[in-house]
């Protein structure tokens, strides 16, 4: 073998090395700082997000804008921030009164005497919530967190610290990529 063909060999080598490194950061990077690569461990969420389904979060959805009512987002679990991560839908907003009166949810703004009942078009007609809850004063850069599968969620209703504060957010659900491609709002 000569010379050249051998330094030839060696570039190439390199060269290859240094691409999978470079690729293997960038995905640690994207994985860390940019998104979060989730699969759904329970029917908590049912029929919006299934068992099994796979879903991918934005870790910066809210660097610029505040989480919104209705938001599907990934946490870390409240009660255990080193265990699971859980997926549930933002419900409370900072400030509000939260009250479930036999499975409906009911919001009071502060500085508000009356509660407005949620409207929630996503939650399984054929399996109604039931229960009554409350009432949950949700603190400011908090929010008040339900699986849309009521009757089968651990959520805000059962933890022990039952308001998730903003900076425990990871991310906002974008969409699922397994099985198919699905928008996820």
């Amino acid at each position: 073998m000569n010379k050249e063909f051998r330094n030839e060999m060696i570039k190439e080598v390199f060269g290859w090395i240094r691409l999978i490194v470079i690729t293997i950061v960038l995905a640690l990077f994207f994985n860390f700082f940019v998104i979060v690569n989730a699969v759904i461990p329970s029917g908590s969420m049912e029929q919006t997000i299934m068992t099994g389904d796979r879903i991918i979060a934005f870790r910066l959805s809210y660097l610029l804008s505040e989480p919104q009512r209705h938001d599907i987002v990934i946490l870390p679990d409240p009660d255990n921030p080193r265990g699971d991560l859980f997926i549930k839908r933002i419900v409370g907003l900072p400030g509000e009164t939260v009250f479930i009166d036999n499975g409906m949810v009911l919001i009071q703004r502060e500085g508000e005497n009356e509660s407005v009942p949620l409207n929630e078009p996503f939650l399984n007609p054929s399996d109604p919530p039931r229960h009554s809850y409350g009432p949950f004063v949700v603190p400011e850069d908090s929010y008040f967190m339900l699986g849309d599968h009521r009757n089968n969620s651990m959520d805000s209703r059962h933890w022990n610290n039952p308001f998730v504060h903003e900076s425990d957010i990871l991310g906002r659900a974008i969409f699922r990529y397994y099985p198919g491609l699905r928008i996820l709002h």
